[in-house]
């Protein structure tokens, strides 16, 4: 199974909600204060606050992508602390979601740390045994139904995140790199070797990027990220498809391997069009866009050609399917969650 860690880049939009579930991935719920008496004016009152973890370093999450191929994802520490650090500096501690569906009022992240050392404060809590370096959240619940109806329940249990990622793939073993050269069998030789030669290659010889694409390409992702910002992506798009957008409108450079993806996925999708004419009907023409749209088809197609890298054989271009996760051969995207 493949393992891909999740790294964030300079100008993504990472962790950009937190939402309350009720299967969260990292497998471990949160807990609620219930009612406490406090003196003050001689009346009980109910603190409606909920602790737990946001995010768990190393933790290997399964994911499915859209062929039914199962791989796995995790953060380091040392993500986790960035994501962190971000969430608090551009201001998102209001915003939250049900489910990863709908946006929800009244959820307050109060209290953000990252845990250190066995004396934690979240040993208090009962909340032991979770690794040093995961993120720890406290939020005050001040809409009446989100806590009678859902958390008291235990309808939701637990956070799960919303954000954009770039997976960056492990090999599924490394086992080598315990290896004395000589005990290296040939194929881990090569990967050893390969490995070398990455960290000694410039970045610019290890993968030619474009920034070549028209005006067309950037307007198309720029009105998807807008209409995206004000009315919420809801159940559409994977990691891979959002940060796209946000690469296009920018007009960064993109890598070959990503314009096989923009071809291959917009070829597969074209026939979303027909039941999908306006951002407000389903996923198909809102992803579309987010992708570059029908002017990033014709780009990515002219483009490829003229590499070389397009095989086209009885008037039908193709090129071979990206196992990038998170791709569908037909159909809605998936949910760019970590549900």
């Amino acid at each position: 199974m493949e393992l891909f860690e999740l790294t964030i880049e300079e100008k993504m939009d990472e962790v950009f909600a937190i939402s309350l579930v009720e299967n969260p991935a990292i497998e471990s719920d949160f807990i609620y204060f219930g009612k406490e008496e406090i003196q003050f004016a001689k009346v009980d009152t109910e603190q409606r606050m909920l602790i737990g973890p946001v995010l768990i370093p190393d933790k290997r999450i399964l994911r499915v992508d859209g062929e039914g191929k199962p791989y796995q994802v995790y953060l380091s520490k040392d993500t986790i602390k960035q994501v962190a650090q971000n969430y608090l500096m551009k201001k998102y501690t209001d915003k939250a979601t049900l489910e990863h569906d709908k946006t929800i009022k009244g959820v307050h992240l109060v209290e953000s740390w990252i845990k250190e050392g066995r004396l934690d404060k979240s040993n208090s809590y009962g909340l032991t045994g979770l690794p040093e370096g995961t993120w720890m959240g406290m939020f005050k619940i001040t809409d009446d139904r989100l806590w009678n109806d859902y958390i008291k329940t235990g309808i939701v249990k637990g956070f799960s995140i919303e954000g954009l990622f770039s997976h960056k793939l492990i090999h599924a073993s490394k086992s080598y790199l315990l290896k004395e050269v000589k005990d290296l069998t040939e194929s881990e030789a090569k990967d050893l070797l390969n490995s070398i030669h990455a960290l000694l290659m410039p970045e610019t010889e290890l993968a030619e990027s474009y920034a070549d694409y028209p005006d067309g390409v950037k307007g198309n992702a720029k009105r998807a990220l807008e209409y995206a910002n004000e009315n919420g992506w809801g159940s559409c798009g994977t990691p891979v498809g959002k940060q796209r957008a946000n690469q296009l409108a920018g007009g960064e450079a993109i890598s070959v391997d990503t314009i096989k993806r923009m071809y291959s996925f917009l070829s597969r999708h074209e026939g979303d069009l027909i039941s999908s004419t306006g951002y407000g009907d389903g996923c198909g023409k809102l992803m579309y866009d987010a992708w570059g749209g029908k002017a990033a088809l014709g780009w990515s197609r002219n483009k490829l050609r003229e590499l070389g890298l397009l095989n086209e054989s009885e008037g039908n271009p193709s090129i071979p399917n990206s196992s990038y996760p998170g791709q569908k051969a037909s159909g809605s995207i998936s949910p760019a969650l970590l549900d």
